[in-house]
C-alpha cells in the first residue's frame, strides 16, 4: 500500500492500480467512456483525464499508475473544460438522431453529455461519411461510432476472433472487418459480445421486434413463444431488478399479455436435448470401446456462435460435434410437428418465436439445415433486450405481474434444463442422466452438482468413473470418462487445437460461445454490476435446486413425447426432427463443403 491524495483526501491504496481504480475504490467518480475495468484500458477517449501535481500534461486516469505521494485533482476548471472540448469534438462527428436510436436513454455517450453539461457542439466542419451494415444477427451504424475500440477488445482479446479492427487512419478511421467488408460476408461468429460493450448505438442486434408484432397482429397465425433458461435470471434487469433475480413466472404472464397463443419453455427441449445427446454419447463410447471406431471427443452443439466459429476455423474437425440441434430449434421442430398435429394445424400456419440471450440464434434460424416439413423450425428470435422493449412498449407493469406457469405439453422442465444457461450446465445435466442410465444410481456428487466444473474459469475439467454398471452397459464397466468445459471462443480455441493435434485426453467437451455461458450472451441486458456473472449463475442454480425433478430423463412430458410420437431416442424420427449436420465455411462465409453426414445417417 502507498499514500496518495485525491481531491485533498489522503488515501492508502494498492501500489499496482491506476488512478481511476484508486478513485473508484474510494467512492470518487471520474467520468470515463472507453474504459471497462479489467477488459479495456487504452485511454482512447481521454475523457478520464485528471491533473497530477508535477505532471506537464493532463493524465488519462485509466492508464496512469499511482505513485507514492502522488497528488491528484479530478475536477479542476482545467479538467472540466478539457473534457467538454473532447466531448464536443466527438459530438461534432456523431449522428444525433437520438430519439430514433436503439440506445436512446441507455446510451453512455448521451449520459456523459448530461454529466458534463454539454448539449450541443460548437465545432462545425467536415463529417465522416460512414455507412450502415446489417447482417441477420448484428447491425453496425458507423455514423454513431465514437472509436472507443471496446468492440475491438471484446472481439480480439476476449473472444480472440479478431473480426473487428480499426481501418484507415486519422479522420477516415473506421472500426470494421478487414477492407471494410460487410459483417455478414466474413467469418464473424455473431456472438454479439461487441454489442454488449458498445457504449452507443453503433453496434446492436438486428431488430426482429416488428416481425414479431406483425405475427401477433395476424389472426391467421398461431403464435408460439419459448424462453431460454438464461433469460429468466436477466430480463428483470430491464425493469430495475437485481441481476440473477428469477422472474420465470412473470415472464410467462408477460408473454400471454403480449398476445402469444402458446407460451412454452425452451427448458423442455433442453431436457429433450439431454436424452438425444446422451444417447449419442453412449453410442460413440460403445463404438470406441468395442473396436468399431468412433469420433471422440464429442463436442456439444447448443451454441450457434460456437458452431459457426468451428465451421470457419476448424472445418476438418466438424465430425466431433454432436449432431443434435440446439434446444430452441428442437422445440420449434416438435411444435410444428407433434404439437401442430395434435391441434390439427398446418405447420405453415404456426409462427414460432424464441426469446434468447443470444444474437447468433438469429443467424441459426436462417440456416437451411434448421427446417422440417418445408418450414423453418423457428420463425423469429428476440434477444432478452428486445423482449424487454416489447413489454415496455405494451404498457405492461412487469414487476407487478402475478407468477404464471408455462403451457404444456412443451412447458414442463427439470432443474437440469435450467442450468443449460451457464457454463458447465449442459455437461452437468448430461452426466446426471447418463450416469444414472448406465448405473441405475444418482450421480455421486453433492446435491448433483459436478463441483470441478462449477464456476467461471475459462477451462474446467472433471472425470467420472462408471462402476457396477447395468447389464446393457457392461462395455462401460470401470471406464473413467474425462470431460472438459469451456466458455468463450478463446477457450474453445485451446481445446480444439488439442483435438487437431491428436492430443485431447477427453471423451466429452462442452463449449459455449460466450464467456460465462448464455447468462452473458450477446443479447442479454447490459450491466455495470461487477458481480453480474456470479449473480446470474447463482440464480440459475437456485432455479434448478428449487425443482422436485432435477434430471432430464424424469420429465414426464418428454417421456410422453417419445411414447406417443418419436419412438426411441436416436431413432429415425428423432434424427429427422432433432438432429442436423454442419457445413464447412471459408474465410468469407462461403460454403466450401458439408461434414457430419456419416454421423447423421
Amino acid at each position: 500500500m502507498i499514500n496518495i491524495t485525491i481531491n485533498d483526501q489522503p488515501l492508502q491504496v494498492d501500489e499496482n492500480i491506476t488512478i481511476i481504480e484508486a478513485a473508484q475504490r474510494n467512492h470518487i467518480n471520474i467520468p470515463s467512456l472507453c474504459y471497462l475495468k479489467n477488459i479495456h484500458q487504452m485511454g482512447a477517449c481521454r475523457i478520464c483525464v485528471v491533473e497530477v501535481d508535477g505532471a506537464k500534461n493532463l493524465q488519462a486516469s485509466c492508464m496512469t499508475k499511482v505513485q507514492p505521494g502522488m497528488v491528484v485533482h479530478t475536477n479542476t476548471k482545467k479538467v472540466r473544460e478539457y473534457r467538454k472540448v473532447l466531448y464536443e469534438l466527438m459530438l461534432s462527428d456523431h449522428s444525433q438522431d437520438c430519439t430514433s436510436c436503439s440506445r436512446n436513454l441507455t446510451c453512455e455517450f448521451q449520459a456523459l453529455g448530461r454529466l458534463l453539461g454539454v448539449e450541443t457542439s460548437h465545432f462545425e466542419g467536415k463529417r465522416s461519411q460512414h455507412h450502415s451494415d446489417a447482417s441477420v444477427s448484428i447491425t453496425r451504424d458507423m455514423s454513431k461510432c465514437i472509436l472507443c475500440r471496446r468492440c475491438v477488445t471484446a472481439c480480439g482479446n476476449i473472444q480472440e476472433t479478431c473480426v473487428l479492427a480499426p481501418q484507415n487512419r486519422g479522420f477516415d478511421t473506421e472500426i470494421s472487418p478487414a477492407m471494410g467488408l460487410p459483417i455478414g460476408s466474413i467469418n464473424c461468429a455473431y456472438c454479439g459480445q461487441c454489442t454488449v460493450v458498445c457504449p452507443v448505438g453503433a453496434l446492436h442486434e438486428t431488430d426482429s421486434t416488428q416481425k414479431v408484432w406483425n405475427a401477433l397482429d395476424n389472426p391467421s397465425l398461431r403464435t408460439v413463444v419459448q424462453i431460454a433458461p438464461a433469460v429468466r435470471v436477466a430480463i428483470g434487469e430491464e425493469f430495475g431488478l437485481e441481476p440473477g433475480v428469477r422472474v420465470t413466472g412473470k415472464l410467462a404472464a408477460a408473454l400471454r399479455r403480449l398476445g402469444f397463443d402458446d407460451v412454452f419453455d425452451t427448458d423442455f427441449a433442453a431436457d429433450l436435448t439431454i436424452i438425444e445427446e446422451g444417447t449419442e454419447l453412449l453410442h460413440r463410447l460403445k463404438d470406441a470401446l468395442t473396436g468399431k471406431g468412433a469420433v471422440l471427443p464429442m463436442l456439444t452443439s447448443c451454441s450457434p456462435g460456437w458452431i459457426k466459429y468451428v465451421e470457419h476455423q476448424y472445418p476438418d474437425q466438424l465430425q466431433h460435434l454432436s449432431t443434435c440441434k440446439s434446444p430452441h430449434t428442437m422445440l420449434g421442430a416438435v411444435a410444428k410437428s407433434y404439437y401442430a398435429d395434435n391441434i390439427n394445424l398446418k405447420p405453415e400456419n404456426m409462427f414460432v418465436v424464441s426469446v434468447m440471450p443470444c444474437t447468433a440464434k438469429k443467424f441459426e434460424i436462417e440456416r437451411e439445415e434448421m427446417q422440417n416439413r418445408g418450414c423453418p423450425n423457428v420463425d423469429a428470435v428476440l434477444t432478452t433486450r428486445e423482449l424487454g422493449n416489447m413489454i415496455k412498449a405494451s404498457g405492461i407493469d412487469f414487476n407487478s405481474l402475478p407468477d404464471e406457469e408455462f403451457d404444456n405439453p412443451l412447458g414442463m422442465s427439470t432443474g437440469a434444463a435450467d442450468i443449460f444457461g451457464l457454463t458447465g450446465g449442459v455437461m452437468e445435466a448430461a452426466l446426471r442422466t447418463v450416469y444414472e442410465l448406465v448405473t441405475g444410481r444418482e450421480l455421486p456428487f453433492e446435491n448433483l452438482h459436478v463441483t470441478p466444473i462449477v464456476g467461471l474459469d475459462q477451462v474446467k475439467e472433471a472425470q467420472v468413473t462408471f462402476k457396477d454398471t447395468l447389464p446393457e452397459y457392461k462395455f462401460l464397466e470401470g471406464v473413467t470418462a474425462r470431460i472438459a468445459v469451456t466458455s468463450g471462443l478463446a477457450g474453445a480455441h485451446k481445446l480444439v487445437e488439442q483435438i487437431k493435434k491428436g492430443e485431447s485426453p477427453y471423451h466429452f467437451i462442452e463449449v459455449m460461445g460466450c464467456p460465462g455461458g448464455c447468462i452473458m450472451g450477446g443479447g442479454q441486458p447490459r450491466s455495470k454490476d461487477p458481480d453480474v456473472r456470479t449473480k446470474r449463475l447463482s440464480g440459475l442454480y437456485m432455479e434448478d435446486e428449487s425443482k422436485e425433478m432435477r434430471k432430464s430423463h424424469e420429465n414426464p412430458f418428454v417421456k410422453k413425447l417419445y411414447d406417443n410420437f418419436l419412438g426411441e431416442a436416436g431413432g429415425h424420427l428423432s434424427h429427422e426432427l432433432l438432429h442436423t449436420h454442419y457445413v464447412k465455411r471459408g474465410e468469407f462465409n462461403e460454403l466450401t463443403g458439408v461434414a457430419g453426414d456419416d454421423i447423421h445417417h
